[in-house]
């Protein structure tokens, strides 16, 4: 799958497309759902399948006190939407200077100029351009005088679908992690590099594998009893998901133990699959303090998992 950043990166070979739009966070069943009729439509015309995100998402730029936490990022995206058979993805920088877009503009340069899109996907209550002054209504106007199709992704959901980004949200906040895989059709997990910490878990016997999370919000917080993906070996464990307030911590990020793990992660990408939660993220008075609880935690999270002691 070809992903293009930026609208600059558009060439004359990528006119010519079917195209669905949005923040497709999670890549859950519904948007899978989506995807694959999208992906049938284009062999259908012979033209590659094409999805547009926006990053950072329009509310994370414009409120971003209010907008909701990430699900996935981009790299989660790209992953998810290549084993979908999508053939681009269209990743454009949602700044001032795109937000001031008039919604002509959007169709016109962008969508009929660059992309050549044939058949766009949306959802109906899809807004675009400067104060989101287009709609679906005005899509399907222009979709009929620059001869593309514009269909609802209601058009291509399962029956009787309820699943949605927020509904995984409230899932994972009410600790439902069957209910979050249920509709993700996967594990909720967290990816990234793994970065050098301040190696204090080490010292008790418990080295940590640590991951920045670059969401604006994280969707949990805790400590939970994971699964964990190194290249392709896998381990469970044991992962703390906050600011680590015992050691006066200041950034948002992931620690995992690995169980029965001998060796370096340092600069490897590691998938971390949470499946149960343990307990809440606690400041404890002393080191010696969270050395206990983290043992205590490692046992339960061995029961969760059915890890041999």
């Amino acid at each position: 799958m070809e992903l293009i950043r930026g609208i600059h990166n558009l060439k004359e070979k990528h006119k010519g497309c079917v195209l669905t739009i949005g923040k497709f966070d999670g890549v859950h069943l519904g948007h899978q759902a989506v995807l694959s009729q999208v992906v049938a439509k284009a062999k259908t015309l012979g033209l590659p399948a094409t999805v547009m995100i926006f990053e950072p998402q329009p509310e994370e730029l414009f409120t971003p006190e209010l907008a909701p936490a990430r699900l996935s990022l981009l790299r989660d995206k790209y992953s998810e939407l290549k084993k979908l058979g999508v053939d681009r993805l269209l990743c454009i920088k949602f700044d001032l200077d795109f937000a001031a877009y008039s919604a002509t503009e959007f169709v016109e340069n962008l969508i009929v100029g660059k992309l050549g899109c044939k058949f766009l996907v949306v959802g109906d209550d899809f807004h675009f351009g400067q104060a989101r002054s287009g709609d679906f209504s005005m899509l399907q106007n222009m979709g009929e005088k620059y001869q593309f199709d514009v269909v609802s992704t209601q058009s291509f959901l399962m029956e009787n679908c309820r699943i949605s980004s927020t509904a995984i949200r409230e899932a994972l906040d009410t600790n439902n992690f069957a209910l979050s895989k249920q509709m993700l059709g996967r594990d909720f997990t967290i990816s990234g590099k793994v970065i050098h910490g301040d190696k204090r878990g080490r010292t008790i016997g418990f080295p940590t594998a640590n991951v920045l999370l670059k969401r604006c919000k994280a969707p949990v917080n805790g400590v939970f009893a994971v699964n964990v993906q190194v290249g392709n070996s896998n381990y469970s464990g044991v992962a703390n998901v906050g600011h680590r307030p015992t050691v006066n911590g200041q950034r948002s990020q992931l620690e995992v133990h690995l169980f029965n793990f001998n060796g370096n992660l340092y600069g490897q990408f590691i998938a971390v699959a949470l499946t149960h939660k343990i307990r809440e993220e606690m400041k404890f008075d002393s080191f010696d303090l969270l050395h206990t609880q983290i043992q205590q935690d490692a046992i339960k999270a061995k029961q969760l998992l059915n890890v041999l002691q």
